[in-house]
């Protein structure tokens, strides 16, 4: 499949985007230019939820529509590639290769422009706020999926843990499910050379975290994944003096719904138990984020099927998150990555990294996936 005739919008669009970098739900100067580009070519974007757009290219077949969905927000992160066409919003940046997702979707728009009339119809998908607060939760209570009678959604993301060019994905579970918590435990200050006038909630802190450390080692079955991390804390004003409260954040993941809640009632429990043995009060905050991304067993053998000439590899499964698991929750889907690992050309740095970048030309295996994917819904 030759798809070179797009190398030039497609190194266009990703340096145009990269320089643009919003968060979520201000990615309005994002919007203006995916929005553009769409009518450029032909189509007919429309807004939805806040700085989002759809396309839907109506095939002959209008009862089987299949979606594709990139994500269009940056991070909080101030670049530091070096790159000509860095960033010119200081502070922000394309750390999460969104600005790669969108310039895929963009690029593959296109060539389904010049395969006119499609056999299905298509729903292309440009989501906001995929970072936080999750918009893919909204677009799909919005009955956009049900509207276009969307069958099946794919997405991508880049990937620098794999090679440039290596496609990969898996069934079933393939990213976890994700919760954060947020807790202060408040005791009573004083003295630190008169303990026995205090309440220490530093001491009930160091119990909470041996008691979290046996909740997945002895609650879920060693072949269950799960994970409770605390990843800050903070408490105290001096060396001599007890601190009044702690505070503590951390984060739960795990692969099945049903364990991130046993987990988040053993941590409540755990609390309760910490606040009559140590006369603490505990204050918890736990907010699931994302369902686990998971891939649909039809819909893979089929994936596999069609990736075979495309240098691909079956992945781990990733602790990471990805609010795309909303689409498969309402729709079979598949959540899939694109390596753009090349250490001959200094890519080699992790997603969040001020320093990640990548070669364009990868950009357009990625359409050549969105391609074969809908191909391989018209047999």
């Amino acid at each position: 499949m030759d798809l070179n005739f797009l190398l030039d919008d497609i190194v266009k669009n990703r340096r145009a985007l990269h320089q643009i970098p919003e968060t979520a739900l201000e990615e309005f100067k994002t919007k203006e230019y995916l929005k553009n580009y769409l009518i450029s070519i032909g189509l007919e974007p429309q807004e939805i939820v806040e700085t989002g757009l759809f396309v839907y290219i109506e095939g002959k077949d209008k009862e089987n529509c299949i979606a594709f969905r990139s994500d269009i927000d940056a991070l909080n992160i101030k670049e530091e590639t070096g790159a000509e066409f860095e960033s010119k919003h200081i502070g922000k940046m394309h750390a999460c290769g969104h600005d790669g997702h969108m310039t895929t979707l963009l690029g593959f728009a296109k060539y389904l422009t010049t395969i006119q009339p499609l056999e299905k119809s298509v729903l292309l998908i440009f989501q906001p706020a995929e970072e936080s607060p999750g918009r893919a939760k909204d677009i799909v209570e919005t009955g956009l999926l049900k509207k276009y009678n969307v069958k099946a959604i794919y997405g991508m993301h880049l990937f620098p843990e794999l090679p440039e060019g290596t496609v990969a994905s898996k069934e079933g579970p393939f990213f976890a499910q994700a919760a954060l918590m947020t807790t202060t435990i408040t005791g009573k200050s004083g003295h630190g050379a008169m303990p026995h006038k205090t309440i220490d909630p530093l001491m009930a802190f160091t119990k909470i975290v041996d008691g979290y450390q046996t909740i997945v080692s002895r609650n879920l079955s060693p072949f269950d994944p799960g994970v409770v991390t605390i990843g800050k804390f903070c408490g105290g004003s001096a060396q001599n003096i007890i601190a009044d409260t702690v505070n503590f954040w951390g984060t739960i993941r795990t692969f099945k719904e049903e364990n991130t809640e046993f987990i988040i009632e053993r941590i409540k429990e755990i609390h309760r138990g910490i606040e009559l043995s140590y006369r603490v009060k505990i204050d918890e905050k736990i907010d699931i984020v994302y369902p686990p991304v998971i891939n649909d067993k039809e819909l893979y053998k089929k994936f596999v099927d069609t990736m075979k000439d495309m240098n691909y590899v079956e992945h781990e499964a990733l602790t990471i998150s990805e609010d795309f698991a909303y689409y498969q929750k309402e729709v079979p889907g598949i959540f899939m990555l694109l390596g753009t690992r090349s250490e001959e050309k200094g890519f080699v740095h992790p997603l969040h990294s001020c320093h990640f970048n990548f070669d364009e030309k990868v950009l357009l295996k990625g359409v050549e996936a969105f391609a074969r994917i809908l191909e391989s819904h018209n047999k």
